[in-house]
This record gives structure tokens, sequence and C-alpha cells, in this order.
């Protein structure tokens, strides 16, 4: 079963006070945080407000603070522990002087770890016990350092240490948490033991227990046949539609192991005869996992408990084991294989005429890098740059289906930025590695028109899956039936910061208390392109997002302008789309899902954001920790970069050509006082009344490189 997840905040009464239980956020220095719920909004009917309907600017009253909680009142809770907190009412808050609700822990009702990874140190504090031991936790939130007690401890190496709890202050020696060592990774520095540590940080291993090994080894023997055994019968019974004659392709980056998606080209004209003249059948075929992975088996156990598949610098921690990632449930080409599909029936201007949702058997006839695609969609428009959709002069096999996909992509996804989908281009990197894991390159990704194809109808078959279970739901009088992927409205406070800040800027952003269109965003980012504050316009935006999350409470996405969303596109790697595909056979007459697993699926939509949000930090860490290493040697050396964050602490650089990123200290801008202007995004010299600003253009040069940390410093270039 998949681990303790994280409650949404709720109230209750204790000791006569109004208490709230939830997740607790914690500083450097221990100081706690915690966001009350927020009140439910709705229709008086209790049906959820459209996506539409928020964004003309309905929104419950002014968001209440979080509650500033003093680090000697946290009760011993980690960074993301489920907490009961009360308010004691206002103080000063030492940071920002300004008054606050401040309140007190008063019980851990949950801890969000019971593991930590870490380098052990001798300890060298005064009144230490000789020969102590502390392991220094990698995960930054940590605040505090652990004792830990065993023998034959191996200092300098990597661990993972099992928390036991709290010790007592003794003399010079303050409070401290302690811990036993539960796994030796390895020596720190050695990029295999950085590796694994920096996964196993965030709850994620990369063997399989036993359980799954063996039925993993038993599908090896028996998956084919089993295959090709339901393609014959489902087929027959008309259980699944057959498209293994229909054109069908994948188109994925050059290094992937494992396919999710397909798509399926039919022109209609030339089979269906009159009425459908122009009219093209896209199908969405999705590798049918859930035939599989039943739930139950150690394998669907282990895959709700990782929840998500995790792409470091190096390696892949699949959700699944390989027998199905990269060979059953792969839609590999020139194989038979079992989808479920969505699959649309569009005219010549995108509009979707019919759609049809159930389990299919497929065949792929050909493997697409986005490179390759993109070449044979460019020698297509310079053959012929007249060419219609449905054209019967290709060059490629695949080029007229290619071609009638590409240009109904474009007007899908033209429609869906003039209903007000935002689009924030943000930079990727792609780190290389030697043989020894050693950083040898950094590139840039390019994002061609093919990956904005396959995206475009990703999109077209996650939301209009959704819209399918929603009706579904309804009609079975099913509550919480699925997995929503949902994204909120902005927060209105940062959105009237935002408001300001871009009015100073020389920018107008049209705002409704608090509120904002998805057209108005995308108009001021059209307007900013190509001008040397874009940068620091589309960041600021950005910030000012709040994050998508996965729920059986649908609130609609505020990013794509969908009322409906769901993940559907890519069950290999995410258990939430596993669990969509189920409720898509038990509506279209497949297996039903029992009352037990419907019981589970609010908890597993929690779990799977925390897994989620914990990949990304490990896939995050993993390329800045390779850039860090990329730059060891470069000391010295001056650079072009951008101001990518400012605090009261100094100026945070994000270089021009790699990306990587370092602070400038305010002690080193300059013999003056800089004040933080958290408004405007800059800091201000008192004397000079020079500016440093977000998004501001800057020459620095690395004085120092610490691994250990992942952390560059910088200083003004001369």
């Amino acid at each position: 079963m998949f681990a303790k997840v994280k409650e949404m905040a709720h109230s209750e009464m204790v000791e006569g006070k109004e208490a709230y239980t939830g997740p607790i956020s914690m500083t450097a220095k221990g100081i706690g945080f915690f966001k009350f719920p927020l009140e439910e909004t709705g229709a008086e009917d209790g049906t959820t407000k459209s996506n539409a309907d928020r964004n003309a600017g309905e929104r419950p009253e002014k968001i209440r603070d979080d509650l500033f909680i003093p680090a000697d009142q946290t009760m011993g809770a980690f960074p993301g522990d489920i907490v009961t907190v009360v308010s004691l009412g206002m103080m000063e808050d030492p940071r920002t002087r300004t008054k606050r609700e401040y309140g007190k822990v008063v019980a851990i009702v949950a801890r969000a770890h019971e593991t930590f990874v870490g380098k052990l140190i001798r300890d060298e504090n005064p009144g230490a016990p000789v020969g102590q031991v502390l392991l220094v936790a990698d995960w930054k939130k940590m605040y505090t350092p652990f004792i830990v007690r065993g023998e034959d401890l191996p200092v300098g190496f990597k661990v993972v240490l099992r928390f036991k709890g709290w010790l007592e202050p003794s003399g010079m020696m303050p409070a401290l948490p302690w811990g036993v060592v539960e796994e030796i990774i390895g020596p720190a520095g050695v990029h295999e033991t950085e590796m694994r540590a920096l996964a196993l940080s965030q709850g994620f291993h990369s063997e399989f227990p036993p359980g799954v090994q063996s039925e993993a080894r038993a599908l090896e023997d028996t998956g084919k046949g089993m295959i090709a055994k339901e393609a014959e019968e489902a087929v027959a019974s008309g259980k699944r539609k057959d498209f293994r004659n229909t054109p069908t392709f994948t188109i994925d980056p050059y290094d992937a192991k494992d396919f999710d998606d397909a798509l399926s080209v039919r022109f209609l004209d030339e089979s269906d005869g009159e009425g459908k003249k122009g009219h093209i059948e896209v199908g969405v075929h999705i590798a049918d996992v859930s035939f599989f992975v039943r739930p139950g088996t150690a394998i669907d156990n282990e895959a709700q408990e990782r929840a998500t598949s995790v792409y470091l610098v190096d390696r892949t921690i699949p959700m699944l084991p390989e027998v199905l990632s990269n060979n059953l449930c792969s839609l590999n080409p020139h194989e038979v294989r079992l989808a479920v599909s969505a699959v649309f029936e569009l005219d010549q201007n995108a509009n979707v005429i019919s759609k049809w949702f159930g389990e299919t058997v497929i065949h792929s006839d050909h493997r697409f890098t986005y490179e390759d695609a993109q070449e044979v969609l460019d020698a297509a428009d310079q053959t012929n740059p007249s060419r219609e959709v449905g054209s019967k002069t290709p060059g490629h096999e695949m080029e007229r289906e290619l071609v009638a996909i590409a240009a109904l992509a474009r007007k899908i996804r033209a429609r869906r930025t003039e209903k007000g989908a935002i689009a924030f281009d943000t930079a990727e990197i792609k780190v290389k590695l030697d043989e020894n894991g050693k950083p040898i390159e950094v590139v840039a990704k390019e994002r061609k028109e093919t990956n904005m194809l396959i995206e475009d109808f990703m999109l077209l078959a996650n939301e209009s899956v959704a819209e399918y279970l929603a009706e579904e739901s309804k009609k079975a009088n099913l509550q919480n039936g699925f997995i929503y992927r949902v994204h909120d409205q902005p927060n209105p406070d940062k959105i009237e910061d935002l408001a300001q800040f871009l009015k100073v800027m020389g920018y107008s952003l049209e705002t409704h208390v608090g509120h904002v269109k998805g057209v108005d965003l995308n108009k001021l980012l059209k307007q900013v392109e190509g001008k040397p504050e874009e940068y620091l316009i589309k960041t600021a935006s950005l910030r000012s997002m709040a994050k998508a999350t996965y729920t059986t409470h649908n609130i609609g996405h505020y990013g794509l302008a969908f009322d409906f969303y769901t993940h559907f596109t890519s069950p290999i790697r995410r258990y939430p789309d596993l669990l969509v595909h189920r409720m898509v056979k038990h509506f279209t007459g497949g297996e039903k899902v029992s009352k037990e697993e419907l019981s589970m699926i609010d908890a597993l939509a929690l779990h799977s954001s925390e897994r989620e949000v914990a990949a990304a930090n490990a896939e995050r860490d993993s390329v800045k920790m390779k850039l860090v290493e990329f730059m060891e040697d470069k000391v010295g050396q001056e650079f072009e970069g951008v101001i990518s964050g400012v605090s009261d602490r100094g100026i945070f650089v994000e270089l021009k050509d790699t990306h990587a990123e370092g602070m400038v200290r305010v002690r080193d801008l300059g013999d003056d006082y800089f004040t933080y202007d958290e408004k405007r995004y800059r800091l201000v010299g008192m004397k000079t009344q020079k500016q440093y600003a977000l998004g501001d253009p800057i020459k620095v040069k690395l004085v120092n490189v610490r691994m250990f940390e992942r952390e560059l410093d910088f200083e003004l270039a001369q």
C-alpha cells in the first residue's frame, strides 16, 4: 500500500480553540508556516463553478495569510509533516517587522519523512561527546542535523538514516533529533553515490521488491502470448476495436525507451462516402497498462507507492518494471499492442464532429523522433508549400498523415490560445555526460512543431476523456469517481502585486479585484516578446501562478483554459493515468472498478501530487548538481547572465549559455547599503540609488563552486 499521504488542511476544535490540521512548511531556521484551508466555493446547488465562471472574476473573500509559527513552538515538526495548529493571536514578524497572526503546533499527526539522506561528519561543536557523529541532510529544507547512533559509522559517506526521535538538551548541547543508519550509499562526492542519494532523498528506489521482480519474470514468459490471445478474442467479441490496418505512428525524443502514445490517421472521404469530405479520423492510442497491472498485485502496489517515473540527468527510475515499460506496454513499431484510445472525427477546421473512447488493438507502422518527423514536414513544405490537408502525393510513407495532423494541430492550438490557454515558453537544457558521469556539454533543448503537434493531441484527449468521465460519473451518481488534473486561479494578492509591478515597468495588465483572464496574460506575453524585459516579465508572471495538482474535486484548469481536464496519456510513467484508464474501461463495457478501489481514489490523488513534486525536485536537483560540476573548472572566468531572482540576501544570476544559477551576495554589490524592494523585485542602493532588478542583464565572475551545497558564488565582473 502507498505511504501515508499529506492531508488537505481542515479545521476542528481543540481545547476550546479552533484548530487546523494540514502540512507545515519551514524555513532553514526552523520557523514554521501553516496555510489555512480555503473555503469551498460553488453554486448554491453544490455544483462546481466552470472555469469560464471562475475566469470572470468570482472568488472567495481575501485569502487568510499563512499562520506564523516561531521555532520554539513547532514541537519538533519537520517540513511537510501533518500537524495540528492553533492560533495564539497577533505578533510582530521578526523578518518584516509587520504584525501577523502566529500560533503553535499542538500535535504532529503524521511524519512526511521517516528517513533522511545525508553525509556523516564528526561533531566538532563545543560540548559534543568525543567521537559523536552527525548527519547533515542533503535536503535543504531540513533545518537541523541529526545525531547518529551506532558502531563503526562511516564518516564521509552518504547514508540513509532512520529517524528515531528527539533528544533533550544537555549542557551545551541543544535539543537534536537522532537516528540510526539504515543503508550506506557510498563515499560522498562520487557520481554514482550522489545520484543514488539524490533519488533516495526524495523516496525513490531503483530496485524493485522481490514480489514485483517475481511477477515481472512471469510476464517475460507469458506477456506476448497474453497480447496475442487478447487481440484475437477481444476483436472477435467486439470488446476492442481493431486499428491494426490504420496508418499509425509514434513521435518521441530520440533517446526514448518507452512509447506511451501513438497516433493513427484515416481520411474518411475515401472510405465512408458522402458527407465526410475532408474529414479525418485521428486516433490517440495510449498503452493499455491496466491490462497487465491489476489491483492487488505486487506490481500495482509498487506502482501506487512510486506514483510516477523519475527522469534524472543520467538515468530513469521507472514506475513499472522494464518488461512492461520498455516492452509489453510500449507501443513499439511493427508490433501488435493493446491500447486504450480516444478517437476523434475532425473536419478541415479541426472541429470535433464525433468522438469515441474504448479499448483497441493497434500496430505502429513507424517510429519517428521529433527531429525526423520535423524533417518530413519541412520537406513537404518546401516541395509543395500550398499542399492541402490530405494531399495524395507524399514523399515519406507517412508524409500525408503528418502534414494532415500538423495542419489540424495548428488550428487546435490557435483555438486553445484564443480561449485563454497560457503559453509560458521556458528554456530547457540537457547536460551531456561521459561514460564516467562527468558533465562534458550543456545544450539547449529545441522545441519543434512536432513537439507541439503531439502535445496538442494529447491535450485534446485528456480534456475529452475528462468530460466523458465527468458525464458518465454524473449519470451513475458516482461521487469522486476519478482523478482530475486541476490548476487553480492565481492568488488575487499575487496578481495585484504583478499588476503593480508591470505598471512600474510601463505595461498594463487588466485585472478584476485580483483576477486575470488567460487571454489578457497572453496579450502581455506577446507584447514583451523580443524585448529586454521579456525574461523579467515572464518570470514574474509565472511566479504568480498556482501549481497544478491531482484531485477528485474539479475546479477546472486555469492555465489551459479547460473546464475539465485529466491525465490519460502516460500510464507507463504516471499512476493517475492508469486509474483514469480503469475508469474508461468501467464505463465502456470493460472491467468494473470495485467499491474498494473507488474508496482509495481521494488518497491516491493526494499521494500522486506529493510524489509528482518529489520527482520534479529530484529531476531538477540532478540537473543542478551536474551544472555545478560542469562549472567546477571555470572558477575565475567571467560570464554573461541575467538576474533571475532577488532577495534581501543578494541577487541570483542565471548564466546565458548554460542556465547555471548562482548568487552575488549583498556584501559583494559594492560600498553601499541595499534595501530589498519585494514588490518590484529589486535591490536599491541607499547612497548611489544603484538598482539590481529581476531580468536585468549582468556580467559576473565565478569565484567559488561549492559542490556539497551544489551552489555557485559570483561577484560582479570588473
